[in-house]
């Protein structure tokens, strides 16, 4: 039986013997990155410092709720503007594995100029155990590669410490809870952020659409649950898909583009089965969706399937 009391105590020592100087840690909000740097905090104080970079593929209001629960929680930190830096590591990427190898490597490449800066020489990540599992570690075969497993350089110049190594998702909750992260009960976002959420080549032009689209899932589930209608699921949002199809607006031909939405439950993350939203809520989001941004999507989807076969993001 987890227990989240002991885990922290044990981290807390584990890292002050481990992390002798400086380190450094990219903070995107989630409830992981989130946790490793309160416990990182915790142990050594402003030898951390926190890094949020934002790399032009978060969702909408994504920079002002990080800078919020960093200065709320007393960490060191620091914003990064490298949105230009990560469009053009992905201009002309397709493959789902080649983007999130793309994004580790520039992760790693901005955090070593960062780290230099500091004088870290410890890189913290909040990589858990689904992460390592699905990107294969030699007993398991590889799903997909997370950007902080598959990503990582082999000349990398800093040491890693990886405080949530073995836990579960769940586990990684409740510790969070009793740290008093606000992000404890915030739906999962991947470390690619919205490029894998963005089928085909990742530009401005196509994030704009799936934050936007993103945006508007999060928002009507939100209030759906809130008014009693549902439960909360464990994660939704949509994706962009790579296609066009005909539609029809003021009476004439519209050619425009697809988005999903996708909705899961799940404990550990490991497998998980689609949220049965009710029909009145899929008409609120496509209604709204294709209202506000008919412009350019004219067909909203429904994902209603597991994992397996499925994964719960597209890529």
């Amino acid at each position: 039986m987890f227990n989240a009391d002991e885990f922290i105590e044990k981290s807390l020592e584990d890292i002050k013997s481990k992390v002798t100087g400086k380190a450094i840690i990219a903070c995107s909000g989630g409830v992981d990155s989130m946790v490793c740097a309160a416990l990182v905090s915790k142990a050594i104080g402003d030898r951390l410092l926190a890094i949020y970079v934002d790399s032009g593929l978060m969702r909408k209001g994504e920079t002002e709720e990080v800078r919020d629960m960093l200065e709320s929680m007393g960490i060191n930190y620091k914003i990064l503007d490298a949105a230009d830096d990560f469009f053009g590591v992905l201009k002309g990427v397709i493959d789902p594995e080649q983007k999130r190898k793309a994004i580790g490597e520039k992760f790693i490449r901005l955090f070593e100029k960062e780290a230099r800066d500091f004088g870290a020489e410890f890189l913290v990540q909040g990589t858990i155990a689904p992460d390592w599992i699905e990107s294969g570690d030699g007993k398991h075969k590889t799903v997909k590669s997370h950007h902080n497993v598959g990503g990582l350089p082999k000349d990398m110049e800093m040491k890693l410490c990886e405080p949530l190594w073995d836990l579960y998702k769940d586990e990684v909750r409740q510790v969070a809870r009793k740290l008093n992260v606000r992000s404890s009960e915030r739906q999962p976002f991947p470390g690619p952020a919205l490029s894998v959420r963005c089928l085909g080549e990742v530009t401005p032009e196509n994030i704009a659409i799936v934050r936007e689209a993103c945006y508007i899932v999060e928002d009507e589930i939100q209030k759906a649950a809130a008014a009693g209608k549902m439960d909360l699921p464990w994660q939704y949002f949509a994706a962009l898909l790579p296609i066009r199809s005909v539609g029809v607006r003021a009476d004439e031909r519209a050619y425009g583009r697809t988005v999903v939405v996708r909705a899961v439950l799940t404990k550990d993350a490991m497998t998980a089965k689609y949220a049965q939203i009710p029909y009145e809520v899929l008409d609120a989001i496509s209604t709204r969706i294709t209202s506000t941004m008919g412009d350019t999507v004219n067909r909203v989807v429904y994902d209603i399937t597991n994992k397996p076969p499925a994964t719960i993001e597209w890529e």
